[in-house]
């Protein structure tokens, strides 16, 4: 009997220690759920005010493409964000679109172009085609051959701050091969030309020509 009553014990206190440990793992759920949320709201606010602080103190700036220099990449009209910060940080790169003030002028309005050649390079037009140090420069967006060298009709040695920009509408852009134009000194270049409003979209992935396993992948779905 004593036996019995003492097995019943056992059982009683095992399901009782079972319990309290699920109810123990179900409060330490709630808690690591709510410590969860609680992170996700802080880094969310912190997030908020960072881009807050960010747009305050003129890292980013709305402007407007003025003309159809960089069409089909940014047709006229379009309103773009520019990423100021990035330049002072990072040394603009080949194929960058980049805001800048010509010959130093601040005008009310802004040049946006794209980055062909960089401190220290030489650069060509020749024939229609772009060449950097004597080596054909291979484009990696949709752009018609130059009919225009103008200035890189003859070689031009950029210094070390200075950069040869060109329109993505290679035909209907002034740009670094004309002289209202130039090259462009590092110290007149505004920022990157970072995000394309409406709908939201990264300009430097903009107008890029399709790899050739985008263009067998989409064969293959045809």
């Amino acid at each position: 009997m004593d036996y019995k009553i003492n097995n019943k014990k056992r059982r009683y206190k095992s399901r009782t220690k079972r319990k309290l440990l699920l109810d123990y793992e179900i409060r330490e759920s709630k808690r690591k759920n709510f410590a969860r949320e609680i992170g996700i709201w802080i880094a969310s606010i912190t997030g908020t005010i960072l881009l807050a602080y960010i747009v305050v103190n003129g890292s980013l700036e709305k402007t407007t493409v003025k003309d159809i220099s960089m069409e089909s990449t940014l047709p006229k009209n379009s309103k773009i964000i520019i990423n100021k910060l990035s330049y002072k940080i990072f040394d603009p790169d080949r194929n960058d679109v980049i805001v800048f003030h010509t010959n130093g002028k601040e005008h009310n309005y802004y040049n946006i172009k794209r980055v062909i050649g960089l401190p220290g390079e030489k650069v060509k037009i020749n024939e229609g085609k772009i060449y950097i140090n004597d080596n054909e420069l291979e484009e990696n967006i949709n752009v018609d051959s130059i009919d225009n060298p103008g200035l890189a009709i003859d070689e031009i040695t950029l210094e070390k701050d200075e950069f040869f920009v060109l329109g993505d509408n290679r035909n209907n852009s002034e740009d670094s091969r004309f002289a209202t134009v130039g090259i462009v000194n590092e110290d007149n270049i505004v920022g990157k030309a970072w995000l394309l409003l409406d709908p939201i979209r990264v300009i430097n992935r903009l107008n890029e020509k399709e790899s050739e396993q985008d263009t067998k992948e989409a064969k293959e779905v045809k």
